[in-house]
């Protein structure tokens, strides 16, 4: 496999023409380039953010080797600018919808588990005047509903810097899914209408919240366990109580903190509550590797469809990765973590069996989906 058009040539495989055309249509884009079109603007993105290209300039000037076509940065950089967003956003979680059939695995919870999280990217306050942040920065957010069973996004919402994570996120709940979300999140009415609505939670809780007549649960002591109370109770002060009684567990992290997380799971041991809300730092390790590998920090366009799309871009080179790692780990016995993969797969440098497992994963893939997988790389 030719390690410059890697991202680009799966994709191609993954999602075709028409499907592509069928999401254009549905934002009201009609793609009229013969010279950049719409493929070729996905698969630049998807290249920069995988080989850290420094800008469109940058892009244009290497972009004939990794097997794109001759272009002015100019007029990638129009292109970027022209294309809604929402054409990378749909494209994205047509991909995860995708990849998502084949890559579950149980983590032994009574129900899967939706953490969600946000990430901001900033830059300098007069590069996204739209997107006004702290002081002297400007800046994005993404709010993402993530699954740790299958190590991949589920959705992801949008927002400048300063829009607050509470309301949000109450676009990412999921009622077949237990919601895991940190102190941000939290607020004594929105737990109150969990409830009612039948979302299962587990979230932390604000230092300063009153817990008031509170109830111990039955349950078996363990000198292993970091579980430090689990009772019921209303929340809050008498100006601003909850009307329900909800659980709170209170477990020891590994650096000895006390963490109180509220929940309205009751059929779950203490112990499986602190799981699930452990559970929380996959996403921090998503949102890590991304920035970190993905090139995320650096913003190549100033507007709003130029910014969205190269950041939903980024979350697809992610998911197709991720994908192919989880795909090929199924064929092969020799270990390798998805950071060695990805370095070992883009220098050329996997195992044999690697190499292996890889072509029996996209050969599966074809015979299930009836896609050809030929000439692959």
């Amino acid at each position: 496999m030719n390690k410059h058009t890697t991202l680009p040539n799966l994709m191609q495989k993954l999602v075709s023409d028409e499907e592509i055309q069928r999401i254009a249509e549905a934002v009201g884009y009609r793609d009229s380039s013969r010279t950049f079109t719409l493929r070729e603007l996905i698969h630049f993105f998807l290249l920069a953010a995988m080989h850290q290209w420094k800008s469109f300039r940058h892009g244009a000037d290497v972009g004939p080797l990794y097997g794109l076509p001759r272009f002015h940065y100019s007029t990638v950089s129009k292109k970027a600018k022209e294309v809604p967003y929402d054409i990378m956003k749909r494209l994205l979680a047509l991909i995860i919808s995708k990849c998502n059939r084949q890559t579950r695995r149980s983590l032994r919870f009574p129900k899967p588990l939706r953490v969600v999280d946000s990430t901001t990217v900033t830059v300098g306050k007069n590069r996204l005047p739209w997107a006004p942040y702290h002081g002297e920065r400007a800046g994005v957010k993404l709010h993402v509903a993530y699954s740790p069973e299958s190590s991949l996004p589920a959705d992801v919402v949008e927002t400048i810097g300063l829009r607050h994570d509470g309301p949000v996120g109450e676009q990412l709940t999921n009622a077949q899914q237990v919601l895991v979300e940190d102190r941000a999140y939290f607020k004594i009415e929105r737990l109150d209408r969990f409830v009612e609505q039948h979302q299962l939670f587990v979230i932390r809780m604000k230092d300063n919240i009153e817990l008031h007549q509170k109830k111990s649960l039955k349950r078996l002591s363990s000198t292993s366990s970091s579980v430090q109370a689990d009772f019921t109770c209303q929340l809050g002060t008498k100006q601003c109580r909850s009307t329900k009684r909800h659980r709170v567990v209170i477990f020891r992290d590994a650096n000895g903190r006390d963490i109180r997380v509220v929940t309205n799971l009751f059929h779950a041991s203490a112990e499986t509550i602190a799981d699930m809300y452990q559970q929380r730092w996959t996403v921090e390790v998503f949102f890590r590797w991304v920035k970190q590998y993905l090139n995320v920090p650096t913003l190549f366009g100033t507007t709003e469809n130029a910014v969205y799309n190269q950041l939903f871009a980024a979350f697809i080179a992610y998911v197709l990765l991720r994908w192919l790692y989880d795909q090929t780990k199924k064929q092969t016995n020799v270990s390798l973590s998805f950071i060695s993969f990805v370095r070992r797969f883009f220098s050329g440098q996997l195992p044999l069996d690697w190499k292996s497992g890889m072509a029996a994963a996209l050969f599966e893939y074809a015979q299930i989906y009836g896609r050809r997988m030929s000439n692959f790389g």
